[in-house]
């Protein structure tokens, strides 16, 4: 995923596009192989409360859907790695 700056209107706007996109199953899976791979307490509850507001990213703030999109574009890596072998 590029870096995008939170500051930036569209930078901002293509992440909550990115963010909506995302269906409650699939945060779902990404909880899963971040409990599994033992990702720790933080980013498991980021990605908890990510679910929570699925499809809805205006309720949170640009510093936490931009850590959360880091996070999905971290697991989709570890998935198609796993898929690969």
């Amino acid at each position: 995923m590029p870096k995008y700056d939170i500051n930036d209107p569209t930078d901002l706007d293509i992440l909550r596009a990115q963010f909506d996109i995302i269906s409650r199953d699939d945060w779902e899976e990404y909880i899963e192989l971040a409990e599994e791979q033992k990702w720790g307490y933080k980013n498991v509850n980021i990605l908890k409360s990510a679910a929570k507001k699925a499809g809805i990213s205006k309720y949170l703030s640009p510093k936490v859907i931009s850590w959360v999109m880091e996070l999905v574009d971290r697991l989709d890596e570890e998935m198609y790695e796993d898929e690969e072998e």
